[in-house]
């Protein structure tokens, strides 16, 4: 991820978390990954936590509430761009990242009309992807 500052280095749990993540074909749970991991010395969900707590501060990992699961990130402006969206096909699992102007723009002119801060937006869309659509 290329954001013009340095990104602090990883701690081991942290690069093996952030490996499971970009490695997977679909999102995982902190369980999925503890799983994941165990042969490398993970051995409670504390760790796992605790290394994806780390990686969403630095933005390199996303949540998806909806899914309560997480993804490596894969848009490297993306804390930059203030909006963070997802597109998630139910059928094959698949995530999207993506922002978009408009909604940002949007978002933001609400926010200001209506005096409030939001510390954290995230949009998730749940439907079906095009590779999906076409069977």
């Amino acid at each position: 991820m290329s954001t013009g500052t340095p990104t602090p280095a990883l701690t081991k749990n942290q690069s093996l978390v952030l490996a499971a993540l970009e490695k997977a074909a679909s999102p995982m749970s902190a369980y999925a990954i503890l799983d994941e991991l165990r042969d490398h010395g993970f051995r409670a969900p504390l760790q796992v936590y605790r290394a994806l707590d780390r990686l969403r501060e630095q933005g390199m990992v996303h949540r998806l509430e909806s899914l309560n699961a997480f993804v490596a990130c894969s848009h490297s402006q993306c804390h930059t761009d203030g909006i963070i969206s997802f597109a998630i096909c139910d059928t094959c699992d698949n995530v999207l990242e993506f922002s978009d102007d408009v909604v940002t723009e949007r978002l933001g002119a609400w926010s200001k009309a209506k005096g409030f801060r939001p510390t954290n937006t995230s949009i998730e869309i749940r439907g079906t992807c095009q590779a999906c659509s076409a069977h």
